[in-house]
């Protein structure tokens, strides 16, 4: 099993230094986060992009997924969304993970990972599912060109926050193309049991996000063994379908002691797969 930590805990520290860090403890991958202050795609030059895959080879690191779905450069951690009610923003969007992908594509990685749509903020869930699907057709060729997969993240309060949602999607579009990306605190949230949706799900993932979540299901990441979800039973689920990708470390509420929050959880791993 391959594990990975988020780069979007490291928001204190460069990406290159973050690169360093991480493969100092032991990940054998970084999740790349496609906003500022690390990856934003119009931001970065062509010189920062070979600086990164200096850095990756240097450290012997992979990257194990571009998250994309952050837009805190212009926006925040969920707009511009897939379903805003203007059609400018969603166009932004758009613009924005067409961007990802050839980032991705640049740097050497398989998978983007993205929102589940956005907020209904002011709109029905059927003109959020219209215009969701909308975007996806919008970002399809490119990623079919680019040979890079995008992975739909369901998030609790979002579009799709559930299983049962994301296969009423999933089943319209290309899985060539697109994917899931299985966090498995969101689905713990929305009171769904990780352990048996993953071998139900197996075609479907192209990678995970790793967190704990305490028993009130409340949406805040916490450092694996702190929480209430089964983790070793998860990993043993992940193991069970012989994944061959990443399980990512996502802790970006550690962010003011990211370096010990990626040791921990290294360690926490490590004990309990072995």
């Amino acid at each position: 099993m391959k594990f990975a930590f988020s780069s979007n805990g490291f928001l204190r520290h460069s990406l290159k230094d973050t690169i360093r860090i991480l493969a100092d403890i032991g990940y054998q991958g970084i999740e790349i986060m496609a906003d500022v202050p690390h990856a934003y795609p119009t931001q970065l030059s062509a010189a920062g992009r070979k600086q990164i895959r200096a850095a990756l080879r240097e450290h012997r690191m992979e990257i194990s997924n571009v998250n994309a779905f952050m837009h805190h450069a212009d926006g925040d951690t969920y707009h511009p969304s897939w379903i805003e009610k203007d059609a400018g923003e969603r166009k932004r969007r758009v613009e924005y993970t067409l961007n990802c992908i050839d980032l991705a594509r640049d740097l050497g990685a398989r998978t983007i990972s993205t929102e589940p749509g956005g907020p209904l903020d002011g709109i029905t869930r059927e003109e959020g599912f219209r215009f969701f699907r909308e975007g996806l057709a919008a970002v399809e060729e490119r990623a079919r060109k680019k040979r890079v997969r995008i992975l739909i993240e369901p998030e609790p309060g979002l579009l799709i926050e559930n299983s049962r949602q994301f296969l009423e999607l999933f089943r319209l579009l290309d899985p060539e193309v697109f994917g899931l990306n299985f966090d498995i605190g969101h689905f713990f949230c929305v009171g769904e049991d990780p352990q048996a949706l993953i071998p139900k799900m197996k075609s479907m993932i192209g990678h995970f996000h790793l967190e704990d979540i305490a028993a009130s299901r409340i949406h805040h990441h916490l450092m694996p063994g702190e929480g209430a979800i089964d983790l070793p039973a998860v990993l043993e689920a992940v193991r069970g379908i012989a994944f061959e990708g990443y399980v990512t470390v996502e802790l970006y509420t550690y962010v003011d002691n990211a370096v010990e929050a990626a040791r921990d959880a290294f360690r926490y791993l490590r004990k309990v797969i072995s």
